[in-house]
């Protein structure tokens, strides 16, 4: 939809909202119910906490590569390793079996391929019998690669120095291939996953080119140290939502603290500082039914004084709409309560009562036709 026809279908709203209005003379006296619409996004809310939980930087699950029977388990849960340490073996019986008749028939191939060379220079053999001999040589050596290869797959190092977090098997069990062994995590830096609403996520990347992660500064706090908080680095933000929250997880980078024990599954409290964004552009986006039109068609909201529980009219300037939301460029602060539904039956200073969320909004027996 073009801005024009944006603007002109809000200017229809208000007009109809106006007249409606105009035909609804509301006394002063009567208590309207109306459903309330908190905004969001101004100073006051700048700073937003979020639970979220403890994960290493670094984690791989190990497995052999292939199947067998393990022999050896070196190393126990939270024992710290080394880059490149033998962690477990399989029995090698089988596969050193298997390479040792890889061998010979690999050493025949090629002591074929070395007699066809001689015979084909003298016309002795096809050219074809000399393919084919040079093709089982090429694929034996291939084979014995491979049974190489699988011996030296029956033992398991680390890839990484770090911690043994879980062991997932005893000795002497029968594995198949990809089965996980070990749960392997780095013993220093430290990552915190929380999960954000879209309006968050949207200010934190307002477009595909535009990122401003480096504006927020977020700290995290944990149970029993409240007193101390731990800086964090934006790494990660989701670009799909989760399908039953609908919210967008964000990964969070931390060091590890030298006199306090974090470990991967405890819990954190995030706290995001988003003031250095809300300065430089603060949106509201409120239900489209929450702007209606005064007298002279200029756009209005009604606002809750929640200690009175009544209303008083507002003007705000609006932009663009986006589903059932419209933008609010300014006449309104985060944390306001504002009137959602139910705008058109009020009048300035009406006392008002909350309506729950799931009753419909309907003209009451003494409002005006």
């Amino acid at each position: 939809m073009s801005l024009g026809k944006k603007l002109g279908f809000i200017a229809a709203v208000l007009v109809i909202t106006a007249c409606s209005e105009q035909e609804q003379a509301v006394t002063e006296s009567a208590i309207r119910p109306v459903k309330i619409f908190t905004v969001e996004g101004g100073n006051s809310s700048a700073i937003r906490s979020f639970p979220g939980v403890v994960d290493a930087a670094q984690r791989a699950e190990l497995a052999f590569r292939v199947p067998g029977s393990v022999q050896q388990l070196l190393v126990r849960e939270g024992d710290l390793v080394e880059q490149g340490q033998l962690l477990a073996k399989l029995d090698p019986t089988d596969f050193a079996i298997t390479l040792k008749d890889r061998v010979a028939t690999n050493d025949n191939a090629a002591r074929n391929f070395e007699r066809a060379q001689e015979l084909v220079e003298d016309g002795n053999i096809s050219r074809l019998d000399y393919d084919r001999m040079e093709a089982k040589m090429k694929t034996s050596a291939a084979a014995l690669a491979q049974a190489e290869q699988d011996l030296a797959y029956t033992e398991l190092k680390a890839p990484f120095t770090g911690r043994i977090a879980v062991r997932h098997i005893e000795n002497f069990e029968e594995i198949i291939a990809g089965q996980n062994i070990f749960r392997l995590q780095s013993d220093g830096d430290l990552e915190i996953e929380i999960s954000l609403p879209e309006t968050l996520v949207r200010m934190l990347n307002p477009a595909p080119d535009q990122v401003r992660r480096d504006k927020v500064k977020a700290q995290a706090s944990f149970e029993g140290r409240q007193d101390d908080s731990f800086p964090l680095t934006i790494k990660e933000i989701s670009t799909k939502a989760d399908s039953q929250t609908q919210t967008f997880q964000v990964t969070l980078g931390m060091a590890a603290p030298k006199n306090f024990a974090v470990l991967p599954g405890m819990t954190a409290t995030v706290a995001l500082d988003l003031s250095r964004l809300m300065n430089t552009a603060v949106v509201h986006w409120v239900p489209v039914r929450a702007v209606v039109a005064e007298s002279e068609l200029k756009a209005q909201v009604w606002v809750l004084d929640s200690e009175t529980m009544t209303v008083s009219s507002r003007q705000v300037e609006i932009g663009r709409m986006s589903g059932s939301r419209i933008e609010v460029k300014s006449g309104l602060q985060g944390d306001e309560e504002i009137v959602s539904v139910g705008a058109s039956y009020l009048a300035e200073g009406m006392a008002v009562t909350r309506m729950m969320q799931s009753e419909q909004a309907v003209p009451r027996a003494d409002d005006p036709a």
